[in-house]
């Protein structure tokens, strides 16, 4: 789900995002649970085309990742997002705790849930430009196919390839729509004068 962002202030964004953890020490919080998502990080790749892509963005992007180490989707998406995040200088990217952080997590709830992850998109200055989660359209359709059909798949299944690879590419295409948003603000480049 894409949505603008709501009322919530760059300065409480910026206290959030100085408080989030690097991806190695939010992993580190449950030792237990960090191999699920280092296995799906060692099968995430990014294409040429995505790195050059990536490497291209101009304007810093602030991001906070709400998150539970335990949730299944974390586990699923989560390693992409870093993958994207460590392929830009431009992206940083903080993790926290959606349980740890319930007054953030109050302010961007979707379909009246706390759901997890949910990606806060911010300008280089901490204003609020995006809200991205908790599953992305590629995501919900195979849940949809499996969920939705005469049977469902045991817990913990292994993700197809081509089910991680779109839905990587989904995760890519938000962070470009973000990055081009910021590129053509007018308030951003009269302060940057471009």
């Amino acid at each position: 789900m894409t949505t603008t962002a709501p009322a919530i202030s760059a300065s409480f964004l910026a206290g959030k995002h100085q408080a989030a953890l690097s991806y190695e020490d939010y992993l580190a919080t449950d030792p237990g649970k960090a191999p699920a998502w280092r296995q799906i990080g060692a099968k995430t790749v990014l294409t040429p085309a995505q790195q050059r892509l990536l490497g291209g963005f101009t304007r810093d992007m602030k991001v906070i990742c709400l998150s539970g180490i335990w949730c299944g989707d974390c586990v699923q998406q989560g390693p992409l997002l870093e993958r994207i995040a460590e392929a830009s200088s431009r992206i940083d990217l903080g993790w926290l705790d959606r349980d740890e952080h319930m007054d953030l997590t109050r302010l961007v709830r979707i379909n009246a849930g706390d759901r997890v992850p949910v990606v806060i998109f911010m300008a280089e200055d901490f204003e609020p430009v995006a809200i991205y989660g908790d599953r992305t359209l590629t995501r919900y359709r195979a849940l949809a196919a499996r969920n939705l059909g005469p049977s469902c798949p045991v817990p913990g299944a292994p993700v197809p390839p081509e089910e991680l690879a779109a839905t990587l590419q989904d995760w890519l295409d938000e962070f470009e729509r973000v990055q081009l948003l910021l590129r053509l603000s007018t308030r951003l480049r009269a302060k940057h004068g471009d």
